[in-house]
């Protein structure tokens, strides 16, 4: 009897819920816990930032058609960068060097220019950076980098160096190089005197961890060739020669920090000769933009395209002027006078 009645609560329950339950008319129940749920729509992604250099060339127009002005994306390498690439097509126009008269390494009594003060001298030119190294002392300038303008030479590369000034030292320091014949290179060089000047295509092996080598003449370090130049710009060390990254700042015997990220100045070229002038701000003038190793500026230009290039001087000198425009922030928080610049005319 019990069983029985127990079906009968069963079938009774059973009925009074398929009677209870709400219908559509599909016979789908409408139910809240039983209706699908709808998908959440997705959140838009943010949207990457460019890997790629931007052409900003029209917003600092006028200039010629040879110019192009060109941002990096908002990360370059593994961080945040401000940094330009001015490109110059070397088949339609050439480059300029501004720099102090000291052919003999004696010093000059010219004074040290802001880029702003040459851009004014020289006929406000479309694009200008700073470029070789330089030092003042008892009044006198002192250029430390190599100076061609038309073929007079202002200033050679210094020939030595030394940490204590007993042990003297020879560097063969690089230089980015017009040559009287259109052809354009990047190559170390070594001035002994006005009849002893050389390019080589490989730099002297200097260490100050070792004893100095001989000094640099017509054999050593490699066969050199006689300096001859229509223009030409001295720095270091040479980032990329031939295509391959060098970075030869331990050889040259130059203390820039060279590991430490800073901003910088270089300038280069492409397989399609286009000049590349380049610059990258540092040092947290903009927030969270620290600059880049010399190792690091190598890369950039070698993945822009250089087959070629030259470390300048970096640090607070660094500044590109683009119709008379500063693009970066120097880290002096104002113009530093330097001893040579780099112009398009």
């Amino acid at each position: 009897m019990k069983r029985i009645s127990s079906l009968l609560t069963l079938t009774l329950c059973a009925f009074l819920a398929l009677g209870c339950e709400k219908k559509t008319q599909g016979g789908i129940p409408e139910w809240p816990w039983e209706t699908p749920d709808k998908p959440t729509p997705e959140e838009p992604k943010p949207e990457e930032p460019s890997k790629e250099w931007t052409d900003v060339t029209k917003d600092y127009a006028p200039l010629p058609e040879y110019v192009k002005i060109l941002k990096a994306p908002a990360k370059l390498l593994d961080r945040s960068a401000v940094a330009y690439i001015a490109s110059i097509d070397l088949s339609k126009q050439g480059f300029s060097v501004w720099g102090i008269d000291a052919p003999d390494l004696q010093g000059s009594d010219e004074p040290l220019q802001t880029p702003s003060q040459v851009w004014e001298a020289q006929g406000k030119p479309s694009v200008i950076i700073n470029a070789g190294y330089f030092y003042v002392d008892k009044n006198k300038s002192y250029s430390s980098s190599l100076e061609v303008s038309d073929g007079k030479l202002l200033s050679p590369n210094i020939n030595y160096a030394s940490k204590d000034w007993v042990k003297m030292y020879y560097p063969t320091r690089g230089a980015f190089i017009e040559h009287k014949d259109g052809t354009y290179e990047v190559a170390w060089t070594y001035w002994k005197s006005s009849d002893a000047h050389y390019i080589y295509d490989t730099p002297a092996a200097n260490s100050y961890d070792a004893e100095p080598l001989q000094q640099p003449d017509a054999k050593f370090p490699s066969k050199g060739r006689v300096f001859e130049a229509k223009n030409a710009i001295g720095g270091s060390p040479v980032l990329i020669k031939d295509g391959k990254i060098k970075n030869t700042y331990k050889e040259e015997l130059i203390d820039i920090m060279a590991d430490g990220k800073h901003p910088r100045t270089a300038i280069g070229i492409t397989k399609d000769k286009h000049l590349i002038l380049f610059v990258c701000e540092g040092r947290n003038m903009t927030e969270g933009v620290p600059g880049y190793t010399t190792g690091e500026v190598a890369q950039i230009l070698l993945d822009y395209g250089c087959t070629d290039a030259l470390n300048l001087d970096g640090g607070g000198s660094t500044l590109m002027l683009v119709n008379g425009k500063e693009m970066l922030k120097p880290s002096d928080k104002k113009q530093r006078s330097v001893a040579s610049c780099v112009y398009i005319k």
